[in-house]
């Protein structure tokens, strides 16, 4: 099928929406449109929109979707904080292990990786030589200087500054199980619960790094909960949906209680909270008491062997 779909003015945007039912203030209503995008501020107005209609349910007004909108921006800001720290301490971890064990070149041999196929492994390789030859920094260009007549590569804790978080995810996943067990263990997490959770924060943060819906989107990631004696801190009587960003935040929580003990990270997220009474956490996958939950608290354990 053909989109035959024409392009038309902020005007007519807002005259379709008010049409529908929205409650605005026309000329306020196409200021918002002119700097927002009709088709971005659809995605904020979708759950006002009557089954099987373009119509608005009745009451649905601008202040409130507004509301919604400036509430998701500043959760992908705050996520986006959080998920800088944890991918920088992981990745820290990751490759002090591993260079310890490996040495600095040991990445440029594919056994060192055996949980990497092969064709993955040299696509791997293939990313950082991108990424190094990109890159603009004076260590990089001091060290090819210094010793580019006997090294072609950088060793891994310079490589690792030029790393993206996918490049690092890759990397984790690859290392030997023992090797990702002892970084899963310093933070007091079994490797494969790790992997999980680092999946979904790096879906999350390409959602953020693209200024994407985040608040209300379903997950394609959506990340283990921990259940069971081995974390008495997750108790089953708080009830999460694990393909929603809300549990992200308790797993951020738990997280720089580790890596920043120190950090009002979390403060600054319940003060958003504050701020957005009218935001529907169930539509985070939240309930309604989640901020009394044990990992919120800042409560840790050790135990999960």
């Amino acid at each position: 099928m053909e989109y035959k779909k024409p392009a038309t003015t902020f005007e007519a945007q807002a005259d379709q929406l008010l049409e529908r039912g929205l409650q605005a203030e026309r000329e306020e209503l196409i200021r918002r449109l002119q700097h927002v995008s009709y088709y971005r501020l659809s995605g904020y107005l979708h759950p006002f929109r009557q089954p099987d209609s373009d119509a608005f349910h009745p009451g649905t007004d601008l202040a409130n979707v507004w509301a919604r909108y400036c509430f998701d921006r500043r959760l992908r800001d705050l996520f986006l904080d959080a998920i800088e720290r944890i991918e920088v301490a992981i990745r820290t971890k990751l490759v002090y292990h591993f260079a310890h064990k490996h040495g600095p070149f040991g990445y440029c041999d594919e056994a060192n990786l055996p949980k990497m196929k092969i064709d993955v492994y040299l696509e791997w390789r293939q990313s950082l030589q991108v990424e190094t030859s990109r890159s603009k920094e004076i260590f990089k260009t001091h060290f090819f200087t210094k010793y580019g007549d006997s090294h072609k590569s950088l060793p891994l804790w310079m490589l690792a500054e030029l790393m993206s978080m996918g490049s690092a995810l890759s990397f984790f996943k690859g290392v030997e199980p023992d090797l990702k067990r002892q970084v899963a263990g310093d933070f007091n997490l079994p490797d494969e619960l790790m992997l999980s959770w680092l999946l979904s924060l790096y879906a999350i943060r390409n959602l953020c790094a693209h200024h994407a819906r985040l608040w209300n989107r379903t997950l394609g990631y959506p990340p283990k909960i921990p259940k069971g004696s081995k974390f008495p801190q997750w108790p089953t009587e708080f009830s999460f949906r694990n393909d929603r960003c809300g549990i992200a935040l308790l797993i951020c929580r738990q997280l720089l209680q580790i890596i920043s003990p120190t950090s009002k990270w979390s403060e600054r997220v319940a003060a958003l909270f504050l701020e957005y009474p009218q935001i529907p956490v169930d539509q985070m996958g939240l309930p309604e008491n989640w901020q009394q939950h044990p990992v919120w608290l800042g409560e840790q354990s050790n135990q999960f062997q």
